[in-house]
C-alpha cells in the first residue's frame, strides 16, 4: 500500500502545471524525464494492487508475454516525435500520454517481469537497446527537426544521451553476463552429523 501511495504521489506531482510544463519546456526532460517517471509512478501502483486486483489481471497475462505486448506497444507509441508534439499542442493526447503510460507501461511491466523467462528478459533488453540506438541515429542524422516544437541542438542532445545510454545498457549486461553466479546458500551447507550418518547406514 506504500508503494502504491507512492506511485500516486509521484503521478499526481508530475501532473502540477507547473512541474509539467518544467519537464515539457525541453526535449530531453519531456523524453528522457518526465515519462521514464510516469512509467515509474505505474510500476509503484502496481506492486501496491491488491492481491485479488493483481490475481485478476495475472490471469489475463500468461507467462508476462500479454502485459509485455502491451508495454511494447505503448512505448513506442509516444517514442515517436510526432506524438511528443501533439502531446504538446492537443489536451487530449497529453491526458492520453499521462494515462497511458502509468497504466500500460508501468502497471504491466510490473506484473510481467518476474513472470518472464531469462531468454524473455533477454529479447526485451536487446530491443530496448536497439530502440535507444535507432532513436539515437534518427535524432542525430535527420537534417531537420523531428519534433516541431523542439530546437534542432535540443534534439542532437537527446540523441546523444540515448546513444550513451544504449552503451550504458549493453556493457551492464556484457559485465553482469560475465560475472558468476553465487552458489546457494543451501547447496554449500554441509549435512548435519546426524542426518549424513543415517545416509551412510542406509
Amino acid at each position: 500500500m506504500k508503494q502504491m501511495n507512492g506511485g500516486l504521489l509521484l503521478f499526481g506531482i508530475l501532473a502540477l502545471p507547473p512541474i509539467r510544463h518544467a519537464f515539457e519546456q525541453t526535449m530531453a526532460g519531456h523524453m528522457l524525464l518526465q515519462i521514464p517517471l510516469l512509467v515509474l509512478s505505474g510500476v509503484w501502483i502496481g506492486r501496491g494492487l491488491p492481491p485479488g486486483t493483481r490475481k485478476a489481471l495475472q490471469a489475463m497475462n500468461g507467462y508476462g508475454v500479454t502485459g509485455l505486448a502491451l508495454v511494447v506497444i505503448t512505448a513506442l507509441f509516444w517514442m515517436l516525435p510526432r506524438h511528443l508534439d501533439a502531446a504538446l499542442e492537443g489536451t487530449a493526447y497529453e491526458i492520453g500520454k499521462f494515462l497511458s503510460l502509468p497504466l500500460l507501461v508501468g502497471i504491466p511491466l510490473q506484473l510481467s517481469w518476474r513472470r518472464l523467462t531469462a531468454i524473455g528478459r533477454g529479447l526485451v533488453w536487446s530491443n530496448l537497446i536497439a530502440m535507444l540506438w535507432v532513436l539515437s541515429w534518427l535524432y542525430l542524422s535527420a537534417p531537420v527537426r523531428v519534433c516541431n516544437n523542439y530546437r534542432i541542438d535540443e534534439q542532437a542532445l537527446v540523441g546523444q544521451i540515448l546513444l550513451l545510454l544504449g552503451f550504458v545498457v549493453a556493457t551492464a549486461l556484457t559485465v553482469r553476463a560475465f560475472i558468476p553466479s553465487r552458489p546457494s546458500g543451501l547447496a554449500a551447507r554441509p549435512l548435519p552429523p546426524s542426518t549424513a550418518s543415517a545416509l551412510r547406514k542406509t
